[in-house]
C-alpha cells in the first residue's frame, strides 16, 4: 500500500495517528475551542480536526417533516437547520485555530462540506482533508477535495461496497490515491454489537488502502481493538468536560478519557509489536532456561551414555536435545561429574 503522510506524520509506519475531533465541541465559545485544542495536545493526541461548514451551505432552512431528526437520537425533534446553526464552527475562527495548534505542535485539517470551505482551508494550507460519512455520496465534493492531491481520508459510515468503491475511484480519477478509508458506525453513540471492527482488516485488503477507525462507541475498548486489527487512523470525539453540555458531549470523551484511550492504543502499539522470529539479546539470554544435555549422574573416560547418565534438562548450556537419541550408546572420553553440560568435546 501506498505510504502517505499527513503533515510529518507518517501513517502505517507503526504509530497510529489519533485524531481528536472538535466538531461542535466548542459550544460556540471561541475561547473554549482554543482551551480544546491545547487540551488535545496534553491528552495525547496527533492532531485537531475541524468541521467547516455553515447552516445554508450543508442543508435548507425548511421546517418541514423532511428536515426534521427522528432517528431515535439525543438530536430528535431538532430541525437540521437548527442543528447545524448551533454547532458550526465559525469560518474567521479557522485561523486562529490551526494558528494554535501550529504553536503546541498538532497537525490541523478539517472536514470540508462545500468547495468554498476547500477553498478557505486550502488558505489555511490544510495538510489533509477529511469527508464526514454522510459526505462519501457527494461526488461533486470529492472530486474537488482529490482535485488539491492531499490526502483524502474518507469515513464510511452510511456506505455499502459500491458507495466507497465510487469514491474511491472518484479520487483515482483525480490523480490522488493517497486515500484512507475508515471504518465507522454512524449511531451517536454506537452499540458496540454495531462497531464492526473487523471491517478495519477487510478495507484493507479488499480496496488495497489504509485504513482506521472513526468511532462513535462511549468507551476507548473499540479504538484500542482497532489497533490490532490494523488501524492506522482513529478518530474520536473531545470535549474538555461533558458537564458543559452540548449536541455531541453525549458520544465524545473528555480529557481524562482521551488520554486514557492514547494510552491504551500506545500500549497496544507496544503488545502488538513486529512480525519477526530473530533473536533479540532478550530471548538469548532467555535460551539459557531452555532444555540442554547435561550429566546426570558421575561417569568415567569409556562409561557409554545412557537415558540415566545424560537427560535433557534446564538450562541451556549443553548440547541440543535433539542430540539425545543419537549419542544413546556412545561413549564419553573423559571424567565428567554430575552437572557437566555435555559437548561435542567430551565425545569419543
Amino acid at each position: 500500500m501506498k505510504q502517505i503522510k499527513i503533515g510529518n506524520f507518517e501513517l502505517g509506519a507503526g504509530r497510529t495517528f489519533i485524531i481528536a475531533e472538535l466538531s461542535a465541541n466548542h459550544n460556540g465559545s471561541l475561547e473554549t475551542a482554543i482551551a480544546t485544542v491545547r487540551a488535545a495536545k496534553k491528552a495525547g493526541a496527533d492532531c485537531i480536526k475541524l468541521q467547516t461548514y455553515t447552516a445554508d451551505s450543508i442543508t435548507l432552512n425548511v421546517k418541514n417533516d423532511y428536515f426534521k431528526i427522528k432517528q431515535g437520537t439525543a438530536w430528535d425533534g431538532k430541525y437540521l437547520y437548527d442543528l447545524y446553526q448551533e454547532a458550526y464552527t465559525p469560518w474567521e475562527w479557522h485561523a486562529e485555530l490551526f494558528k494554535v495548534a501550529a504553536e503546541v505542535g498538532l497537525i490541523c485539517f478539517s472536514s470540508p462540506f462545500d468547495n468554498a470551505a476547500v477553498d478557505l482551508l486550502e488558505s489555511l494550507n490544510a495538510p489533509a482533508y477529511k469527508i464526514a460519512s454522510f459526505e462519501i455520496t457527494d461526488i461533486p465534493l470529492i472530486e474537488y477535495v482529490a482535485s488539491k492531491k492531499k490526502p483524502i481520508i474518507i469515513s464510511t459510515g452510511i456506505a455499502d461496497e459500491s458507495d466507497i468503491q465510487l469514491a474511491i475511484d472518484t479520487c483515482l480519477k483525480a490523480g490522488n490515491d493517497q486515500i484512507i478509508l475508515l471504518q465507522c458506525t454512524s449511531e451517536y453513540p454506537a452499540a458496540p454489537e454495531s462497531a464492526n471492527l473487523k471491517n478495519i482488516h477487510l478495507i484493507q485488503t479488499k480496496f488495497n488502502v489504509l485504513s482506521g477507525l472513526s468511532d462513535h462507541t462511549a468507551g476507548i475498548e473499540a479504538p484500542m481493538l482497532s489497533v490490532a486489527l490494523g488501524a492506522t487512523i482513529i478518530e474520536k470525539h473531545f470535549i474538555l468536560d461533558k458537564k458543559m453540555g452540548g449536541v455531541d458531549s453525549h458520544f465524545s470523551l473528555d480529557v481524562t478519557e482521551f488520554k486514557q484511550m492514547v494510552d491504551g492504543v500506545r500500549l497496544a502499539e507496544k503488545l502488538i509489536g513486529r512480525e519477526d522470529f530473530s533473536m533479540t539479546e532478550k530471548k538469548k539470554r532467555s535460551r539459557e532456561f531452555s532444555r540442554s544435555l547435561f550429566v546426570a549422574e558421575d561417569m568415567k573416560a569409556g562409561d557409554i551414555i545412557t537415558d540415566k547418565n545424560v537427560r535433557s534438562v534446564r538450562p541451556g548450556f549443553g548440547l541440543h536435545p535433539k542430540y539425545l537419541s543419537e549419542l544413546i550408546g556412545k561413549k564419553v572420553k573423559l571424567d565428567l561429574a554430575k552437572g557437566t553440560p555435555l559437548n561435542l568435546d567430551s565425545l569419543v
